[in-house]
């Protein structure tokens, strides 16, 4: 696997290369650009690139436009975000350019490596630009009620969603990794991403809210 790191920051640079190194199969080579145009160069260089890891705000970026800039130039190299702005427009808004994902440099290494993972094999929403978009409409639309959100804005990916229902029945992380026939590792990212989207800290507050927003069968007071 060959990836693109676009980003003005070394010191983050070279913290992200140690996360990368863990990366199950491991990657060939970390290439490495300080402004958007030496990666354009770069990518111009290496057209076997597996993907792109973009700074929205590295120099010579045009912010989430610069997700668009990219895929119009190279189309057939996936794009992920891995940036310190994390407001769900701009997120949005990168995503609608064509980003494979998104996700704040505030993650943690596990779930950048989850999201990362997510991104090769399809599409990563970052739980956190959820949470902000579900708060938002929160207070647009529900002023007069400050009692319950408007659930629909609350998603979960389906996946995500189905673990949070065996939490909720109470299954062990082992038993749900059974259950969906993955890795217990990776059902610990699920979790960790459904705290982050419920903004709590452990499984008891997830169930509570899962259950006051409609999300899981069972309802909390």
């Amino acid at each position: 696997m060959k990836i693109l790191h676009i980003d003005h920051h070394v010191l983050f640079r070279e913290g992200l290369r140690r996360v990368l190194q863990q990366l199950p199969g491991g990657v060939d080579e970390i290439l490495e650009a300080g402004s958007f145009a030496d990666g354009l160069r770069l990518a111009a260089q290496c057209r076997d690139l597996d993907m792109v890891l973009l700074e929205l705000k590295s120099p010579g970026s045009e912010g989430a436009g610069s997700v668009k800039v990219f895929r119009q130039r190279y189309p057939y190299i996936p794009v992920m975000v891995v940036s310190s702005e994390e407001d769900y427009r701009v997120m949005n808004e990168a995503m609608g350019y064509g980003a494979r994902g998104f996700i704040g440099k505030n993650s943690t290494g596990l779930m950048f490596l989850s999201a990362l993972s997510m991104a090769l094999s399809g599409i990563y929403m970052p739980p956190q630009s959820l949470w902000q978009r579900g708060m938002a409409v929160w207070n647009e639309n529900n002023r007069n009620d400050k009692h319950r959100a408007d659930t629909r804005e609350y998603r979960l990916t389906p996946r995500q969603l189905h673990v949070l229902r065996c939490m909720a029945a109470g299954l062990s992380i082992k038993e749900i990794a059974g259950t969906i026939n993955r890795a217990e590792g990776t059902v610990k990212a699920h979790v960790a991403a459904i705290y982050q989207t419920l903004h709590v800290n452990n499984r008891m507050d997830a169930v509570r809210v899962s259950g006051r927003l409609g999300l899981t069968e069972m309802s909390y007071v």
